[in-house]
């Protein structure tokens, strides 16, 4: 079976267009993002089992205690880090599967991905790469440091719930750059930190539910 076929009967453009019209009920409003979304495979980076639910609005695990976030999260984080801007050099902290990177990457003209999980990135780089997407830059390393050589980033987009906002990180902000972070342990809130020429402003978006932000590799 190639890499078309897989996930085949929930595919469609019915099925898509399903969730497109769900995440517009939900209220994500960018149809830059809407249409990178319509235009991604979810089922490709999700194991072929789960292939049936890939344009479900759900989380799905991806192995490592790891899940795929739902479109709705993944839309509305690359909703708010755009805010209707285009997006040049952007970090994103916890590569997972790389559903998130794919979009990122058509929203963005350069994405920088840190997986600190190696078997995951090694997956990870087999589904960009199937998918010919050439503006993806991975590494495996500690997501807490970000990837300070390649700063500033005028967008940071953290997929995993930091019991704080890594300093490391706000310092890897550009000056009008925006980072997208959840934050908290038991009951988490999605938070943009904006930076501007004196500091950082932050404002809470909405609750949330992510895996924990880890440090070191593995």
């Amino acid at each position: 079976m190639n890499v078309e076929q897989r996930g085949i009967g929930m595919t469609s453009q019915r099925t898509r267009d399903r969730l497109i019209a769900r995440l517009r009920e939900e209220g994500i409003r960018d149809e830059v993002v809407l249409s990178a979304i319509l235009g991604t495979p979810r089922h490709r980076f999700v194991d072929e089992a789960l292939s049936s639910r890939a344009y479900e609005d759900t989380a799905l695990p991806i192995g490592f205690g790891q899940t795929i976030s739902q479109p709705y999260i993944v839309a509305r984080m690359t909703e708010v880090l755009r805010k209707q801007n285009v997006l040049d050099k952007v970090l994103e902290i916890g590569t997972g599967c790389g559903y998130q990177t794919a979009i990122l990457s058509k929203v963005a003209k350069e994405v920088y991905s840190v997986e600190r999980i190696k078997p995951l990135l090694f997956k990870a780089r087999i589904h960009l790469r199937e998918l010919k997407l050439r503006n993806i830059h991975l590494k495996h390393a500690d997501g807490n440091m970000g990837l300070p050589e390649l700063a500033p980033f005028d967008g940071i987009l953290v997929t995993a719930a930091a019991t704080h906002i890594p300093p490391e990180l706000l310092q890897q902000l550009a000056v009008g750059g925006r980072m997208v972070i959840p934050v908290g342990v038991d009951e988490q809130i999605l938070i943009l930190v904006e930076r501007t020429e004196s500091g950082f402003l932050q404002t809470k978006l909405e609750a949330v539910k992510f895996v924990p932000l880890l440090g070191g590799t593995s």
